[in-house]
């Protein structure tokens, strides 16, 4: 089965902090994968941009050698030196006018053709670079800006560096991007919730039992140690891509799917989240960070020692977080994120409610509720557990078994990284699967407290060994309700495939 390829028009894509890793590890190789599937049209430009004095020639070099795990045959290594021929290179100073000139010549004076600044900096320079593009007369009527995570550390940073920015740009040209919503698994909740009679039905507090969002990774924090400890788990992942899963699950169904519409039902949820405070918080947050333990079968160091000095930023986060509306009144949503947990894994579990009688007898067996998983990584599908009759004779006796559906092994195709999509989606001008300022201003609303009440307390992270899921509270946490975290409910049950009750 072969993908279905929407032609963009002629671009200029500007990368600001092209040296830097994201633009290595993501965005070239996900540009080099849409040449190399037709999409990129001739003519278009991909222009590096940072710092770091090199040529062209250089910038080229290390490209180069960022492709070179994505290239397999000598077709794709044909492809990926024409991708090359592509790639220009401009040294310049965000803080100063160093190199604009230069970029302003290279993209000359073509105001309909489409032009991208992707901000792959820090978002202290995000004003200031609008600014200069600005004031060399970069910002033609068809430019647009995309702006990385994070977008400060808190509402009132937020809205400073939304602020600077649009005094350049208007809301509808400004992108800001959070990957997890272009990933394959996140679109297929809309279709499964949209285009099935099987599910909306059954989505609301009536049917639904609890909710679980994961987003688990087996690395440390490797060599962003120094960023991250100004940041930490709370900031890091769930002011952006935990809540914004969260809005896809809980959201109405939107009157289309425009972007507004969308983006108006995300809102509106993040709006209704009950606000966690002082006697709430600590029932409903888990801090954690790991330790020195074995994670992927070797050993290794503690956070404190990656760091290099003892920290109270919280490498693991666990929270039970209330949707006050009439969809969701009284079904809790447990979010958890951390580093150096057993496995690369995110995830979203719909658990539903028990059947409310068995017609069965004890000899059939246990009944589990059915679950709803929806996998965005590290092998995207969705499966749904129910029960059903064990084959053979021997009288009625039941099975939860899953109806399994892997998008690789289901379309037989590549399945495109996030930016891929996230990237033509800003050439084209299609805004949908990126975040509005006042859903990003909504979300730190409601984590700002958080953080508040966990500095105001004083209680340092719990600690947890790396390779485990965490701190013992983050399973407090949740069985206090009589529930269980998904993994546990798997490992339970004597098939590891079958989650238990």
């Amino acid at each position: 089965m072969s993908t279905r390829i929407i032609p963009v028009e002629p671009f200029d894509l500007v990368v600001f902090g092209a040296t830097g890793d994201l633009a290595r590890r993501k965005l070239l190789p996900a540009l080099f994968h849409r040449d190399l599937a037709g999409q990129v049209p001739p003519g278009a430009r991909i222009i590096g941009a940072a710092r770091t004095h090199q040529d062209t020639a250089v910038f080229r070099d290390g490209a180069r050698g960022a492709l070179e795990r994505h290239v397999h045959d000598d077709a794709e290594r044909a492809a990926a030196e024409r991708f090359l021929e592509r790639l220009h290179y401009v040294t310049t100073d965000a803080l100063g006018n160093e190199g604009f000139d230069v970029l302003a010549a290279l993209l000359g004076d073509q105001p309909d053709r489409i032009r991208v600044f992707y901000l792959a900096t820090s978002p202290e320079v995000f004003g200031p670079l609008c600014e200069r593009l600005r004031d060399h007369g970069l910002v033609s009527p068809s430019a647009r800006v995309v702006l990385e995570k994070p977008l400060g550390k808190d509402l009132r940073s937020s809205r400073a560096v939304n602020d600077s920015v649009g005094t350049v740009f208007r809301e509808e040209r400004i992108y800001r991007i959070d990957h997890y919503l272009g990933k394959e698994t996140v679109q297929n909740l809309m279709a499964l919730r949209f285009a099935n009679a099987l599910f909306e039905p059954l989505w609301n507090a009536a049917h639904v039992d609890h909710v679980q969002i994961t987003a688990g990774e087996s690395l440390g924090v490797e060599g962003r140690a120094g960023y991250y400890d100004t940041a930490g788990a709370l900031r890091d992942m769930v002011q952006n891509h935990l809540l914004q899963l969260l809005c896809l699950v809980a959201m109405e169904p939107p009157g289309s799917l425009t972007a507004n519409a969308v983006r108006d039902e995300k809102l509106k949820v993040l709006q209704a989240l009950t606000p966690i405070v002082r006697h709430t918080f600590a029932a409903s947050v888990v801090r954690g960070q790991y330790r020195a333990g074995v994670a992927e079968g070797a050993a290794v160091p503690g956070y404190p020692e990656e760091l290099g000095a003892a920290s109270r930023t919280e490498t693991f986060v666990a929270l039970k977080a209330d949707i006050a509306n009439w969809r969701w009144a009284g079904v809790p949503f447990y979010l958890r994120t951390g580093k150096r947990l057993p496995a690369r894994v995110s995830e979203i579990v719909v658990a539903f409610r028990p059947i409310p009688h068995s017609v069965f007898g004890e000899r059939a067996g246990t009944i589990h509720p059915n679950h709803l998983v929806i996998r965005l990584q590290p092998d995207e599908g969705v499966k749904l557990w129910l029960m059903i009759k064990d084959p053979g004779p021997g009288g009625m006796r039941l099975k939860q078994v899953p109806l399994d559906m892997s998008f690789q092994e289901a379309f037989g195709v590549r399945n495109p990284d996030a930016y891929e999509r996230l990237l033509m989606d800003v050439v084209r001008g299609d805004q949908t699967l990126f975040m509005r300022r006042d859903e990003v201003e909504a979300a730190w609303a409601w984590i700002d407290p958080i953080q508040e009440l966990a500095a105001e307390s004083g209680d340092p992270p719990k600690p947890y060994a790396a390779g485990t899921w965490g701190p013992s509270a983050a399973i407090a946490l949740i069985e206090r309700d009589g529930r269980t975290w998904h993994e546990d409910m798997a490992s339970s049950h004597p098939d590891p495939e079958l989650p238990g009750p």
